[in-house]
């Protein structure tokens, strides 16, 4: 059962004159409990696109900050793509002094905000946690990203937001393509390091998945503006409606327009579908097409909307990922009586994250495990009327560690709706390898990088984030663009030395 946020500040209030982060012992902080996030109603939330997490209050946030056990080894850090110095800001909460908080994050990231929201944190930092594990259960680990989002907001609510230093030019001219967390990251280490960086972005808005792809309520858009405004008063300049491979090409850029150095970010923005009858029926959309007219076009706000709204009363969301969650929690907002997620396995493979099944759950979402879509049927002037679909048992695991879903001859049955979402993963848009001679790509259209410094086989041409990984996390992009950004370093310095040719 969840509580307001006045019931679970008081009960942080309690534990904080029961402790004192001075002189803790460590079965003391193990014996703090979790702090619940606070949150909106589900029948309140479910009828607005405002965020559905509020944030810790500041007796919640020291209260968390004072169970890290702060273990010399630091296990939580390995399990960091960009490797922030997690109990150095954990520790600095813990005392309250929020300023030096945010300082020791923004050293290794400069998305704490949107990492503190987004990130799965479940899978990374805080599965290794050394709480979680004396606990033998991750949810009880320290809860590292609502701290991180905690003192970010801070940051942002006292307008003390700074600016990373820039070094003098070094007359180096750096492209980047795409706007995601990837090219953020890589933008902004570029920039620090003196290069002019010209950010080059296919659509009318910076951001790339963070705007188009996740919702207002998981993701304020206020939040992504605040980042780029920070990119662009470092000297970062964004290009709009500038899609690489039709206005330029990747050699344009390199051979005509004077870059030393590119970096790819430009993600993976192909949806896929299931290849089955009826995909191309009115009524069906990918789950990027429907989430771009609403997070990006504004489809729910109906007076100043830039997009027209699919009118949808009963839906279906092919998938089982955070994608899935974001398609079906939007479709109940957006008006929707009854919203469906259809997944062929069972709970426990589902990839989205636990959080977000747990709110979909509580807005009513329905789950139908161990169901797999075989026709999407439609009337005679093509508009959907329902799924066939077909029940599943699991089999034996597949290569991803997954129990792979078996059908069931026979149990094939008709789920009726007037909407299907694909929400089963993308691909990478091909533009960009078509166009450019030299790049190597996988048999998935994947862009092929040294793991170590993200090089591609064009010579000062690097990539990262989702064209490179596929659907990978926010930090785990943000951890190529930082990887990319210090070999690109490396590579204009080694330019440099020899008079302009690299070595």
């Amino acid at each position: 059962m969840s509580h307001t946020i006045e019931q679970l500040d008081a009960e942080a209030s309690v534990l904080l004159a029961k402790y004192s982060s001075n002189g803790l012992k460590n079965k003391d902080r193990l014996a703090i409990p979790v702090q619940e996030m606070p949150s909106q109603a589900p029948e309140i939330r479910v009828n607005n696109m405002e965020e559905v997490a509020l944030g810790y209050t500041e007796a919640q946030v020291i209260v968390e900050s004072m169970r890290c056990l702060q273990c010399a080894t630091a296990p939580c850090v390995d399990g960091c793509p960009v490797r922030i110095d997690i109990p150095g800001f954990i520790a600095l909460a813990a005392k309250g002094d929020f300023a030096r908080s945010i300082a020791t994050i923004k050293d290794s990231s400069m998305l704490p905000s949107v990492c503190g929201r987004v990130c799965p944190q479940e899978s990374q930092c805080q599965l290794t946690c050394t709480v979680g594990k004396v606990h033998k259960n991750v949810d009880k680990a320290v809860a590292i990203g609502r701290i991180e989002r905690y003192v970010a907001d801070w940051e942002a609510n006292h307008g003390t937001r700074s600016i990373p230093p820039v070094l003098s030019s070094t007359g180096k001219k750096v492209g980047v393509i795409g706007s995601g967390p990837a090219s953020m990251t890589a933008a902004a280490d570029l920039r620090r390091a003196g290069h002019e960086v010209v950010m080059f972005e296919a659509l009318h808005k910076a951001g790339g998945v963070l705007v188009y792809g996740i919702p207002e309520f998981r993701l304020p858009k206020r939040i992504v503006e605040e980042e780029l405004h920070t990119l662009s008063d470092m000297g970062v300049k964004i290009e709009y409606n500038f899609l690489v491979g039709r206005t330029a090409t990747i050699n344009d850029l390199m051979e005509r327009e004077g870059f030393s150095a590119l970096f790819i970010g430009s993600g993976a923005g192909l949806p896929n579908f299931l290849n089955i009858p009826g995909e191309n029926l009115i009524g069906v959309f990918s789950a990027n097409e429907y989430l771009t007219r609403s997070n990006l076009m504004k489809a729910y706000d109906k007076a100043k909307a830039g997009t027209p709204l699919f009118d949808s009363k009963k839906v279906l969301v092919f998938g089982g990922g955070n994608v899935a969650m974001d398609a079906a929690r939007t479709a109940k907002r957006l008006g929707a009586d009854e919203v469906n997620i259809v997944y062929r396995r069972t709970s426990e493979e589902m990839p989205a994250r636990r959080e977000e099944v747990v709110h979909a759950h509580e807005e009513g979402i329905i789950f139908k495990y161990l169901h797999a879509p075989k026709e999407i049927l439609g009337d005679d002037k093509g508009r959907v009327t329902g799924v066939k679909v077909i029940l599943c048992e699991l089999g034996a695991p597949d290569s991803s560690g997954r129990r792979s879903p078996v059908e069931i001859p026979g149990s094939e049955q008709v789920l009726s709706c007037d909407t299907v979402i694909v929400a089963i993963g993308n691909s990478s848009n091909p533009l960009i390898e078509k166009t450019t001679k030299g790049l190597k790509v996988d048999r998935k259209g994947h862009i092929v990088v040294d793991e170590e410094t993200c090089a591609t086989s064009m010579p000062g041409v690097y990539a990262g984030g989702d064209i490179v990984l596929g659907s990978a996390t926010v930090i785990l992009a943000m951890g190529q663009g930082r990887k990319a950004a210090k070999a690109m370093n490396e590579y204009l310095l080694a330019q440099e030395k020899v008079g302009g040719s690299a070595t």
